[in-house]
């Protein structure tokens, strides 16, 4: 028997597939989701399907459950909907009141993040978001440079005892320059503290790793408390990144993930950031999987940009640095 909690909205997924199974995990993972499953529609031998919620053959099978309000939405979770949706049926429920809602919104509002191996591009260019109008691309400019520039003033301290102790530690420069893919595919160099040994790509790039024996004492002290991060404010300041937004790749990484992840070049069509809704939400990524798990983020990010979201992600950046989570 299903027991829903008060504030619990009731829900039904048609689809006991991948994609259902998506949306289950994202609801139990989150306790505070206010969503309780409570009846599918699909196969009854599919591993989506959760203990104690009842699977029915066919759509007409939930217009009770509906009636008595035991279900109040029901969301499309299938894997293959051509030839298979059941039109008739969909509209008798909103008749009855039930929303109805497509399982790539629902996950987005549910997760913060865009499933990306469920969307098409027509879905990306009829939905709400991915865009940007002047004043936003404006007011952003304007904190990013207003920001950048007390950030440099205020941290001008750390940032020459850095660089000292930098300098003593091991051989090498202070900076570490890398090239950057950024907005609109443009090449950049990115500034950073040199946090690791001089030949530490001796053998060619490779994804930086959580424990990562080319990272210098100091380096990862660096690491952990961002300050590595903090010459990149003269990317900002230049216009090659700004404050919050995707984390620029590598042009070497950038080829091989725009060939294996699909939509990943949407990714360049904003200027990268320092910090960003990927960074706080999944802050470590070393493999191709990681960079698609980061996209569903990005492109969440993408679609909703906004100055009070550049807000809040700075100051979940702030909680992240003090608590010194994510760093490598």
């Amino acid at each position: 028997m299903n027991i829903i909690l008060l504030g619990t909205e009731p829900v039904a997924l048609v689809g006991t597939g991948w994609f259902a199974g998506r949306i289950v995990s994202a609801i139990e993972d989150k306790k505070d989701s206010g969503h309780k499953v409570v009846a599918f529609v699909g196969d009854r031998t599919s591993p989506a399907v959760t203990k104690g919620a009842p699977v029915f053959e066919s759509i007409s099978d939930l217009f009770d459950l509906c009636e008595r309000r035991a279900v109040e939405k029901v969301v499309l979770a299938m894997d293959e909907r051509r030839g298979k949706m059941p039109m008739n049926e969909l509209i008798q429920l909103k008749f009855m009141g039930i929303e109805i809602l497509e399982a790539v919104g629902f996950y987005e509002k549910l997760t913060g993040k865009i499933l990306v191996e469920k969307v098409d591009p027509s879905w990306m260019l009829f939905s709400e978001g991915f865009y940007m109008g002047r004043m936003t691309r404006m007011l952003k400019r304007i904190v990013d440079i207003s920001a950048a520039s007390g950030m440099l003033l205020v941290s001008l301290p750390v940032l020459l005892i850095s660089a000292v102790v930098i300098k003593l530690e091991s051989p090498g420069g202070v900076f570490y320059l890398q090239q950057r893919v950024g907005k609109k595919d443009r090449v950049f160099n990115i500034i950073k503290f040199r946090s690791m040994r001089e030949d530490a790509e001796k053998d060619g790039p490779v994804w930086a790793a959580q424990e990562d024996n080319r990272v210098t004492r100091f380096g990862g002290f660096m690491r952990k408390t961002r300050i590595d991060e903090l010459p990149q404010l003269i990317n900002v300041l230049r216009g090659d990144m700004s404050f919050v937004g995707p984390r620029p790749e590598r042009p070497v990484f950038v080829s091989e993930l725009a060939q294996k992840i699909p939509f990943y070049s949407i990714r360049h069509s904003v200027r990268h950031g320092i910090t960003g809704w990927a960074q706080i939400y999944y802050p470590y990524g070393a493999s191709s999987e990681d960079a698609l798990r980061k996209l569903e983020y990005d492109l969440y990010y993408i679609k909703n940009l906004s100055i009070g979201m550049d807000l809040a992600t700075i100051f979940q950046t702030v909680k992240v640095v003090l608590f010194q989570k994510g760093s490598r």
